[in-house]
């Protein structure tokens, strides 16, 4: 029984410690060890960020030069008609003609060409028709159908020549950078698939 007295006063008194000790100062109590502060806490400067480790104070650097960024390919051709002709002359599509990659192609061709040049590659894609009833009916600037890919098509494309008798470098350039009215692809196309569509047009070149 006096154990059990003895056991129950014990147990009372640290009740009593735990309180008191909870109830102290809380601008003096220490709050003990952090676990992995720069966790929450980042050592490293986000890019927006000052940064006096720099001349300039910026945290964004702009890349050495001849650096080339991981996953990029750097195609060694300007936007000029020389380099258009180079490329003509000296690139082939690297990939080999299969249905698998023929297909893959004309989903691309679908998607990103033929609402301009055509399903076909004839230049009747739906924006130079709708466009038409457009400028027909409020009298605004018509978007000019491309040149047909086929060869029974005389019509000579924007830089001379048959567009029938374009090359694998020729197109690719003009996908890479543009031409007239045509807009870059190279942010929507990768490289590769870049490729893909090539190889379909030149199949839309034999209709």
């Amino acid at each position: 029984m006096n154990k059990i007295k003895l056991l129950g006063a014990v147990g009372t008194a640290v009740a009593i410690a735990a309180v008191v000790a909870s109830c102290g100062d809380q601008t003096t109590r220490s709050r003990g060890w952090e676990f992995s502060r720069n966790m929450y806490d980042p050592i490293g400067y986000n890019p927006d960020q000052p940064n006096a480790n720099f001349k300039d104070g910026k945290t964004a650097q702009i890349p050495p030069a001849g650096t080339v960024p991981v996953g990029f390919e750097r195609f060694p051709y300007s936007a000029s008609n020389a380099d258009y002709e180079r490329a003509g002359a000296e690139l082939v599509n690297p990939l080999a003609r299969t249905e698998e990659t023929l297909a893959q192609g004309k989903a691309l061709y679908q998607v990103y060409c033929a609402v301009c040049h055509g399903p076909e590659g004839h230049g009747d894609g739906p924006i130079t028709k709708d466009r038409t009833l457009e400028a027909e009916s409020r009298q605004l600037e018509n978007y000019p159908p491309p040149p047909s890919y086929a060869r029974s098509d005389s019509i000579n494309s924007s830089r001379g020549g048959r567009m029938a008798d374009l090359t694998d470098g020729k197109i690719y350039h003009t996908i890479t950078y543009g031409l007239n009215m045509m807009g870059s692809h190279a942010s929507q196309l990768s490289p590769e698939e870049r490729w893909k569509v090539v190889m379909y047009v030149r199949e839309l070149q034999k209709n």
